[in-house]
């Protein structure tokens, strides 16, 4: 398999939520799109795993993926040890993407963190010849992280403004996260409206109705640049 677009997420939901839009956005126009989970979920106050994975197939379908998987690593102990980092770096020598969108290092939640952490190095080891892994070696052609709990500053702003239905939809399909008793300010129906608020802003600098921001490592270069 050779993926257009992969998107990397601790748990179930957080790939639509950072960048739900961009992935509805990319499938419409003739990529090959795919998330990969690293955690069930497990720890999390609301949903069991069961139902998170029959959740995760249904936003799947909304976002017309071409693949969907999950690493099962421990939830709550994502970090880049030895075991996890070989485990990721397999799927993406598996998955060959193009291009690789991971969790954003400024976060508050510790799985975020570990996740970024979790993807640089496996991206880095499966890029490597003698890397004691099956499968060929593979690098991505460009790296983006999206945002999870704190701000950041985009390098890119994508225009999701035919897409956020979509966006909203494959949100809204994890409902054990989003309907009943909310858990904190993310996991409740009045955190998804704040993160589509927070896609309108900026939609608004663009002159668009949503956008979703992402963060290059690395300078992004236009020709012409006036």
């Amino acid at each position: 398999m050779a993926l257009d677009l992969l998107v990397v997420a601790p748990h179930p939901d957080d790939a639509e939520l950072g960048c739900g839009g961009t992935l509805a956005r990319a499938r419409a126009e003739g990529l090959s799109t795919g998330i990969l989970e690293l955690s069930l979920g497990e720890m999390g106050t609301k949903g069991t795993p069961e139902q998170r994975l029959a959740e995760a197939a249904e936003a799947a379908r909304i976002l017309g993926l071409d693949y969907r998987g999950n690493l099962r690593l421990p939830d709550g102990s994502l970090t880049d040890a030895p075991e996890q980092v070989a485990a990721l770096a397999a799927a993406l020598r598996q998955l060959r993407p193009a291009v690789l969108i991971a969790p954003h290092e400024a976060d508050r939640h510790p799985d975020h963190v570990g996740a970024h952490r979790l993807c640089r190095s496996a991206l880095h080891f499966a890029g490597l010849l003698r890397a004691p892994l099956e499968g060929q070696p593979h690098r991505v052609s460009r790296l983006f992280f999206y945002p999870g709990n704190y701000p950041v500053t985009p390098s890119l702003l994508v225009d999701i403004s035919q897409y956020i239905d979509t966006w909203e939809a494959s949100v809204l399909a994890h409902r054990s996260q989003f309907y009943g008793e909310a858990a904190s300010e993310t996991v409740s129906l009045a955190g998804v409206e704040a993160r589509k608020a927070l896609r309108r802003q900026w939609g608004n600098y663009l002159g668009v109705g949503y956008a979703e921001p992402l963060v290059s490592p690395l300078p992004l270069l236009t020709t012409p640049w006036y």
